[in-house]
């Protein structure tokens, strides 16, 4: 069995997939050959993305999503699951504030800020994932997208790096509830990744940390959309409340 027919009538849902990771995201699953519903806060980009998989031939459904809301979310999966044929088969938490986020010492970040971001990186995927829960079933999988700084504890980034690292324990805590319905949940954690919003941050964002990591490279979003492949598939299917590192060996855990 091909790849592409293991995947023939599934349908995944990628938040954030207006563009950057999220959008390579949704176009790693269509050509996969499942079924892409994008939502994005965004909600011109996701059309954008859904466009360009409907370009290829894929199938692909847009929506506006806001992750903080109890409404949106569950208005966004009982949408997906009518686009699904009555189910979500896999759902990827991407959704986070990365971009145009402060960086500085303890002392100084905003604590308006500091919520600002839990709500979206670490509320997010709960609430996501507390409205797609009465549309998954046996075999669908929830992949959460945590961060690769975690491990390393990157300065002057607390609200971030504890968002991501609350994302971690979130799947863990899901995988085991929602592991009774034979639904699994894990995380990727990538390591700095070259998108927009990465040449953002910094000037140097082609070179930086690529003499730490075993694979002297940069990575980019194609890098890490395997990981989610996997984790979403049936090689997977006995795999749960794991992080997957994919950061080209810049740490080891």
């Amino acid at each position: 069995m091909t790849q592409a027919s293991a995947a023939a009538g599934r349908t995944v849902l990628v938040t954030g997939a207006a563009g950057g990771l999220g959008r390579s995201f949704a176009l790693g699953f269509a050509e996969r050959g499942y079924a892409v519903a994008v939502a994005d806060v965004d909600e011109s980009g996701a059309a954008e993305t859904a466009a360009l998989i409907a370009d290829a031939g894929g199938r692909a459904w847009h929506g506006r999503l806001d992750v903080t809301s109890v409404g949106s979310t569950e208005e966004v999966a009982a949408a997906v699951a009518e686009f699904g044929g009555g189910r979500i088969d896999v759902l990827v938490n991407n959704a986070a504030l990365y971009a145009g986020i402060t960086r500085a010492p303890i002392e100084e970040l905003d604590p308006a800020e500091w919520d600002r971001v839990m709500a979206v990186n670490a509320k997010g995927p709960w609430l996501m994932t507390r409205a797609a829960s009465p549309h998954l079933g046996a075999g669908s999988s929830v992949v959460n997208i945590a961060s690769a700084t975690v491990m390393s504890g990157s300065a002057q980034w607390a609200h971030y790096v504890s968002s991501k690292g609350a994302v971690i324990a979130l799947t863990r805590v899901m995988a085991k509830e929602l592991g009774v319905r034979e639904i699994t949940v894990n995380a990727i954690a990538p390591g700095f990744t070259l998108t927009e919003a990465s040449y953002g941050h910094m000037a140097d964002a082609d070179s930086y940390g690529v003499d730490r990591g075993a694979l002297h490279r940069a990575s980019t979003p194609e890098d890490i959309v395997g990981a989610a492949l996997f984790l979403a598939g049936p090689d997977a299917a006995f795999i749960s409340g794991q992080t997957l590192v994919v950061d080209g060996g810049r740490q080891f855990i």
